[in-house]
């Protein structure tokens, strides 16, 4: 693995963030994943992308127990990078997007896609690199060779699980909703652009 493919995957790796911080910012919901983090992080009154990361690090930390023979270096690596990533949701988020305002509903869908886009141009190039990897897509390719469920059911049953989640924590601490027409959007989008970037 040379140093080139190394700071491009970490470069990708933090362009997904920042999509992401986008997508936040256009209040329209989120997706399924992100849906989730949002509301525990509404709810527990903690920064998203701490939230984030710590959700992140509970899936790395199951990779490892499921991993038959784990390279730490590489767990390290993902762990060291996950920090970064949650950091500059933070950073985005919370410092630089505050004072930057849409006007209009359009204006926030708009904004909204390009997150997406951006997010997904991010995660394709990081998966297409194969430097760094999602600990939740890792996690489902670990369930799916030891079970008879195909890793698209482990990957959509942790979106539907957050989903789920993200409703009820909304509802029980009268928060705003996360899952709206932003996680219709993303799941119709998000996907075919991250395809289109690993190629």
């Amino acid at each position: 693995m040379n140093s080139t493919t190394i700071s491009r995957s970490l470069f990708f790796y933090l362009l997904s963030a920042f999509g992401i911080s986008l997508t936040l910012k256009a209040s329209i919901g989120v997706s399924s994943f992100n849906s989730f983090n949002a509301t525990l992080a509404a709810f527990s009154q903690l920064k998203v992308g701490t939230i984030t990361t710590g959700v992140n690090l509970l899936f790395l930390g199951a990779c490892l127990f499921l991993d038959p023979h784990p390279l730490w270096q590489n767990y390290l690596m993902m762990a060291s990078a996950l920090f970064f990533f949650g950091s500059t949701i933070n950073l985005c988020y919370y410092l630089l997007l505050p004072s930057f305002a849409v006007p209009s509903y359009v204006g926030n869908v708009l904004l909204f896609i390009t997150g997406t886009v951006i997010a997904g141009i991010g995660t394709g190039k990081v998966l297409k690199y194969q430097f760094l990897k999602f600990p939740i897509e890792t996690f489902c390719v670990f369930l799916a060779e030891r079970t008879k469920y195909s890793f698209a059911f482990y990957r959509q049953a942790i979106d539907f699980v957050c989903i789920g989640l993200a409703l009820a924590l909304s509802f029980l601490g009268h928060l705003p909703l996360m899952v709206r027409e932003g996680t219709l959007i993303s799941f119709l989008l998000l996907s075919r652009v991250i395809a289109r970037a690993k190629e």
